[in-house]
């Protein structure tokens, strides 16, 4: 395409052209022909000369493009050349790593190779060592054996240990007799047999009442009936600062009389019965409230409500339990359902299936009543556990048992790595704290911090409580003698001293 500034240049020569023509023919009295033959050379000479700078200046910009097109080039094969060292030394890693791991492999095939090639040394000597024993204590059975009896002999019983005499049966032997032979025995000794009485006879231990199981029975039946529930809260917090991330719902029935009744006393009755599926459904009923009214006031904390293995298995119950964790489903970042460590490995398939189904609606589990560290992180991170409470004196005392699989020290750490926190329960001393430091628990709960406080349904005296407070926290408040109502979102530890003390302000601020 044909440039603006080339045409101008063009009209500018042709006018050049013609005006010199035109002087020549005016001033120099040049004829009209040889004027236009003058203007015609002068328009010829423009001409050639525009084209040869033309052709000056392609040639100039030309070589510059090809000059960045080189350094450009150059830049491109230096880059090329870094990426292949560098894919070089990745491929070079990547070989050694592999070598490395196949030696360790290898190392641990032949470390288990000889393991059970000792295994099978050892099963070996055991077999042997038993065989050898079995043999010994036949040939002592037949050397102890007494000769065959021939009539006319005396008949002697046989040597019994005085530990194996039953001390009933030894108070009713005769006086010694002499020893007869088989031809001695009489008629007399068996229509006339000698009856001892002993003198002193112990009383047969009385049955166990069963008063107190029924009224029991009938006080917890009772409570369910009219559902008397009382609800304690306790905090979780962190450790070493000690701010509280969640409570755990614990649960007691009142009777008739308004006496508190514990859960150790009431569960097993009431499973026996049946009402745990009742149980569990008004205690989630309260609990939903009690996560309303908790994320008015911080969004981070959580609800730990117990669920018993009964609930799960129950099919009618769980449908229950689970419609109406269906209708609250935006609350399930924040309540935890809590296992027992036995339930969940006793699962059958219809405590499978309701697990399941708990999980895809986006719940999370917790394992309490754990009895020892034998875990599968993988599978309960499966199954939907993100908790597992532990006794605190028994993660202390499992380095000197055979209750775990793993160095109670790395314990929170693997099961850190699939998702799953450690909580320390029942800490009621400083010490426990400073050494549960060094387990890397984060996660603390026990009288240390807070008792159980109680949940009991607001009544007239409240009234003076804040106007600005949401209806959904007008369910159920805390006891005015034990906490004020202000501070359930958060209850204060108690102040510290001594070792603690130093240990938090190493720790700094939280």
């Amino acid at each position: 395409m044909i440039r603006i500034s080339t045409i101008f240049i063009a009209v500018c020569m042709v006018l050049i052209a013609t005006s010199l023509g035109m002087v020549v023919y005016a001033a120099a009295g040049f004829s009209a022909a040889q004027a236009g033959l003058v203007g015609l050379t002068a328009l010829t000479l423009f001409v050639l000369y525009q084209a040869v700078a033309m052709r000056m200046r392609d040639r100039a910009e030309a070589g510059h493009q090809i000059a960045d097109l080189s350094r450009g080039t150059a830049d491109l094969a230096r880059q090329v050349g870094d990426f292949g060292r560098r894919l070089a030394v990745v491929e070079a890693k990547l070989v050694s790593a592999q070598s490395t791991q196949h030696d360790r492999v290898q190392h641990v095939s032949n470390e288990i190779d000889e393991l059970g090639a000792l295994v099978q040394q050892l099963a070996a000597s055991v077999a042997s060592h038993e065989e050898l024993l079995t043999v010994a204590a036949r040939n002592v059975i037949h050397a102890e054996a007494p000769p065959p009896l021939e009539l006319g002999e005396p008949v002697a019983a046989p040597a019994v240990p005085a530990t194996q005499v039953v001390p009933a049966l030894a108070a009713a032997v005769p006086a010694p007799v002499a020893t007869r032979t088989a031809t001695d025995v009489t008629a007399t000794d068996v229509t006339a047999p000698t009856v001892v009485v002993p003198a002193e006879v112990a009383p047969a231990p009385d049955p166990a009442p069963h008063s107190d199981a029924a009224r029991l029975l009938k006080a917890v039946k009772s409570a369910v009936e009219a559902e008397r529930y009382d609800l304690h809260l306790q905090p979780m917090v962190t450790l070493p600062q000690r701010k509280v991330r969640a409570y755990e719902v614990v649960t007691r029935l009142r009777d008739e009389a308004d006496k508190s009744i514990a859960a150790d006393d009431y569960l097993p009755i009431a499973d026996a019965a049946g009402l745990m599926g009742r149980i569990d459904l008004a205690i989630l009923l309260r609990a939903v409230q009690v996560v309303r009214r908790l994320l008015v006031r911080n969004k981070e904390v959580g609800l730990f409500v117990n669920i018993a293995g009964a609930t799960l298995a129950d099919t009618a119950a769980f449908a229950q339990c689970l419609d109406f964790l269906e209708a609250n489903r935006a609350l399930a970042p924040s309540l935890v359902l809590e296992f027992k460590q036995s339930t969940l490995r006793k699962l059958g398939p219809i405590e499978a299936e309701h697990l399941a189904a708990l999980a895809q609606r986006g719940f999370r589990f917790s394992i309490d009543h754990v009895t020892d560290l034998r875990f599968e992180p993988r599978e309960l991170a499966d199954r939907g556990v993100r908790f597992i409470k532990v006794p605190a004196p028994l993660l202390l005392a499992a380095q000197d048992a055979a209750s775990a699989d793993i160095h109670p020290v790395d314990l929170s750490d693997l099961l850190g790595r699939f998702g799953i926190d450690l909580i320390a329960e029942r800490i009621e001393g400083e010490r426990v704290v400073v050494d549960l430091l060094d387990y890397d628990v984060r996660f603390g709960q026990g009288f240390l911090f807070a008792a159980p406080r109680p949940l009991r349904p607001e009544t007239a005296t409240t009234v003076a409580a804040p106007a600005s407070a949401a209806p959904a926290q007008q369910d159920f408040n805390l006891d005015p003698g034990k906490l004020p109502q202000a501070s359930l979102a958060r209850i204060e530890p108690p102040r510290v001293t001594g070792n603690a003390a130093l240990v938090r302000r190493a720790a700094g601020p939280f």
